[in-house]
């Protein structure tokens, strides 16, 4: 079996062949890390400015610090809004005069900054990302204008109910860890944040230990290293520049991190809870009602985290379970009984945890039936194995999609960031394969079984006074 990449933070200088594409990483003495791929053939770049800050790592509430939640997607807005040479239209007019396709976001574990580029304009792209990530000015006039932005976000995701579902969700089964609470914070917390707060998690959170740079595609790694270092060097900010010696960041996994599993019990490692007491338990469910044709109805519980060992047979579970239009929820809940347009299972795994869930929208006379049925699939994977040929389907539906996926510079440009980021391993196609291939039917129906153990919860929102479900903790 093939053996990923290593990624030692103590390693200055690594090269590699990740299936046909020449991987280069350099960590330099400052902390930072860059790492490439050249993609044969391209006329195109990828390249992305990733710190290892998310919305999980703000500090709670504090009388001193009101606005604190919120923090890391509201200094992602503020980055495109002025340095000490550019005003925001001149960041977006120099990335528009150049075709780019820029943007950035913000997740639980990180926070991104990234342009797709035609290859002669990929030093336009490094000049202008550096100069944002490294010298935002923070202006308190631009401030008050994404403030009012941010709140405009925030209300339209609260009126899509499939977004508002999600959230709720994650607040539900992961409770009062970080983890738990919403990205962009609350609306309170916009209109509460002050720009001094954010400017603090700027400075105590960016520098050049926790920069990641990655770029996929017509890349030359030693000019992307010299410019990047170049720009670093010349910020004003003197915690930028990199002639000092810091250790590159990566996050560890929570050394308290059985305290959230403890907090979402696991049945399979308690002799009293066992999968029959577990599935004959009537979930907690959890209503918010809104004004709407459907009930967007969510049903999970914790999942498993992204470096969980048995994350391969997880995401056959997966396929098998909700992935595609021949699974057994969309088979069961649309095909043969047209109670959803919409139904399908995901997983989302982060560093020290994950939550696993099955959607469907349906109308709220049907939610208690479409609960029932997700509850009784979910059971038929922990009771009995997969056949072989869901297997193999499921093995190749994975196999095609990767493949697919990996001919945008985008992913690639994705994948290096998250390996150095997260686990240290970076999966070439061929290696990661190779470990789904491995995985035995007796692997997915224990991973079903370890799901299944575990308390469910039921989220809807919509209007559910035309349902018979009924809160219950």
């Amino acid at each position: 079996m093939r053996e990923p990449i290593r990624l030692p933070l103590d390693q200055a200088e690594l090269t590699a062949d990740l299936g046909g594409g020449m991987v280069r990483r350099t960590v330099h003495p400052s902390g930072l890390r860059v790492l490439t791929e050249r993609m044969p053939g391209a006329r195109s770049a990828s390249i992305g400015f990733w710190v290892g800050v998310g919305s999980r790592d703000e500090q709670a509430e504090r009388p001193d610090a009101p606005g604190s939640l919120g923090s890391t997607h509201f200094l992602e807005h503020l980055l495109f809004k002025g340095t000490p040479t550019r005003d925001a239209f001149s960041i977006a007019t120099e990335f528009d005069r150049i075709g780019a396709e820029h943007n950035a976001l913000t997740a639980k574990e990180y926070t991104c900054y990234y342009a797709k580029v035609r290859d002669a304009d990929l030093d336009v792209a490094v000049d202008m990302l550096s100069d944002m990530v490294a010298n935002s000015v923070l202006d308190a006039d631009e401030f008050e204008v994404e403030r009012g932005v941010i709140l405009e976000e925030l209300a339209m995701a609260a009126d899509d109910l499939a977004d508002v579902a999600n959230e709720r969700f994650f607040e539900a089964v992961l409770g009062d860890h970080p983890l738990g609470r919403p990205i962009g914070g609350w609306p309170e917390n916009i209109t509460a944040a002050r720009r001094a707060d954010v400017d603090r998690h700027y400075r105590n959170r960016y520098d050049p230990s926790t920069l990641v740079v990655t770029a996929a595609g017509a890349v030359d790694h030693d000019r992307l290293v010299a410019q990047i270092i170049a720009a670093l060097n010349a910020s004003p900010e003197k915690r930028w520049h990199t002639d000092g010696s810091a250790a590159p960041v990566r996050r560890a996994q929570m050394v308290d991190a059985g305290a959230l599993d403890a907090a979402v019990t696991d049945a399979t490692a308690t002799a009293a809870a066992t999968l029959d007491s577990a599935m004959a338990q009537e979930p907690r469910v959890q209503i918010t009602e809104r004004p709407s044709e459907q009930l967007n109805l969510l049903i999970g519980t914790q999942g498993f985290s992204a470096n969980d060992p048995r994350r391969f047979a997880y995401g056959i579970m997966n396929s098998v379970l909700g992935g595609g239009m021949s699974s057994r929820l969309f088979q069961e809940i649309r095909e043969k009984r047209g109670l959803a347009y919409t139904a399908y299972s995901f997983g989302a795994s982060y560093s020290d945890s994950g939550v696993f869930a099955m959607y469907a929208g349906t109308a709220p006379e049907k939610a208690a039936e479409v609960v029932e049925l997700s509850r009784a699939e979910l059971r038929k994977l922990a009771d009995t194995e997969i056949s072989g040929e869901e297997l193999e389907r499921a093995l190749g539906q994975i196999a095609g999609s990767t493949a697919l996926a990996l001919e945008d510079s985008d992913t690639r440009m994705g994948r290096l960031a998250r390996a150095e980021l997260g686990s240290g391993e970076l999966f070439d196609l061929d290696a990661s394969l190779e470990r789904f291939a491995a995985v035995t039917t007796e692997d997915i129906h224990e991973v079903a079984a370890t799901l299944a153990a575990r308390p469910l919860t039921v989220v809807a929102v919509g209007d559910a006074s035309r349902s018979s479900l009924e809160s219950r903790d």
